[in-house]
């Protein structure tokens, strides 16, 4: 490196003369993902599985998710939680309805193949595509 200018193929989080590379950046393909679930959600693990499939479809294949149960009003009210089970991208759901209140409930999906306990493996990629491609989130 010389005048300041950043190696080329420096690693995210590699520390260089002037600190850490790409500081405070979002890289791209890098999306935090959080399943939202009621004590014994039905459709936690069809949630989870189609999650699984469509991070291998969108290439995000290292890319992994945390569960988190969601198990008193106060929570649902505190992280916005409308049913189970919730997928957060980047702490945002893609597929909230406008003007859903929180509630320890089950939740429907709209999916091309009609109401579902998860959201459809091609709307999930969709989603995580446009998340890893945009490197901000949702």
């Amino acid at each position: 490196m010389k005048g300041g200018a950043p190696l080329l193929g420096a690693l995210p989080g590699q520390v260089g003369p002037f600190g850490p590379y790409r500081a405070g950046m979002h890289d791209a393909g890098d999306v935090e993902i959080e399943v939202l679930v009621v004590p014994d959600c039905p459709n936690r693990h069809l949630a989870a599985e189609r999650l699984r499939q469509a991070l291998g479809k969108a290439g995000l294949h290292t890319t992994g998710f945390t569960t988190r149960v969601i198990a008193d009003q106060a929570d649902a009210k505190r992280t916005g939680f409308t049913g189970s089970p919730t997928i957060l991208i980047d702490g945002h759901d893609p597929f909230a309805e406008p003007g859903a209140a929180p509630a320890l409930s089950c939740r429907l999906y709209r999916t091309p193949d009609g109401p579902a306990g998860a959201p459809g493996l091609d709307q999930l990629r969709q989603v995580l595509r446009a998340a890893a491609d945009t490197g901000t989130g949702l």
